[in-house]
């Protein structure tokens, strides 16, 4: 049984604010603003939703949506397990995440240069759209999150800014990350309702559905050269 210390603030002080363990309230309303801006921020996350969600619509969107919150949750529990510290103390694992993050966005984009060439010899008038299934989409937008070392490493920092040390971390960091998570899909799945209507009204001017998957593919390549120089 643990000896409580009943003349210690920091014990007077949960008591009032709840739980033991839990969050310290307080900043839960700058948390949910910054969490929201973080997710509103433009990257590889938020252009491949914006992108699947106009060229195959709203499900689309919101499976790769789905994806990336499920990448958030793996990797919240990866920071409350301490891979965050090992990768900022030990660059060679970080290197070879990224590394095989680049692999993958060169794969993915030359993926999307086969579907676009395919695309432009069809004869017919409308465009050739493949129709994925859910569990592909999700796991494209899950593996596009998780092969970015970059974003576990923000989880490692950002997250522990909002802990309080007068409680336990772990418990801190799995509720805080699933806050962020969520906050996260509520915003691309707004962003795919949105980009899916966008492309539908495109689609009704102009044929350009079929030369998505080459831009696509040219800006994942892109983000993999960026991926695997930048330091």
């Amino acid at each position: 049984m643990a000896i409580i210390e009943v003349n210690s603030p920091a014990v007077i002080k949960s008591q009032f604010q709840g739980t033991p363990h839990m969050i310290d309230l307080s900043i839960l309303p700058a948390f949910l603003i910054v969490a929201v801006v973080l997710a509103a921020s433009p990257g590889p996350d938020l252009l491949l939703i914006s992108a699947y969600s106009s060229a195959r619509g709203f499900t689309a969107g919101a499976m790769i949506s789905l994806g990336i919150f499920t990448a958030g949750m793996v990797q919240t529990a990866l920071v409350a397990l301490g891979l965050g510290h090992i990768m900022q103390t030990m660059p060679l694992v970080a290197l070879v995440v990224k590394l095989v993050g680049a692999v993958y966005l060169i794969w993915l984009g030359l993926s999307l240069l086969r579907n676009w060439r395919s695309n432009r010899v069809t004869q017919n008038n409308q465009p050739d759209t493949v129709v994925l299934p859910a569990t592909q989409l999700i796991a494209r937008g899950l593996l596009n999150n998780l092969m970015n070392p970059k974003a576990l490493l923000f989880f490692s920092l950002f997250l522990p800014q909002f802990t309080v040390s007068s409680q336990a971390i772990t418990p801190q960091i799995l509720v805080l990350g699933v806050l962020l998570s969520i906050t996260a899909l509520a915003f691309n799945t707004l962003v795919s309702l949105s980009f899916s209507k966008l492309g539908k009204s495109l689609a009704t001017q102009a044929n350009i559905q079929r030369h998505l998957d080459g831009f696509l593919g040219v800006i994942f390549l892109g983000l993999a050269s960026r991926l695997a120089f930048d330091r």
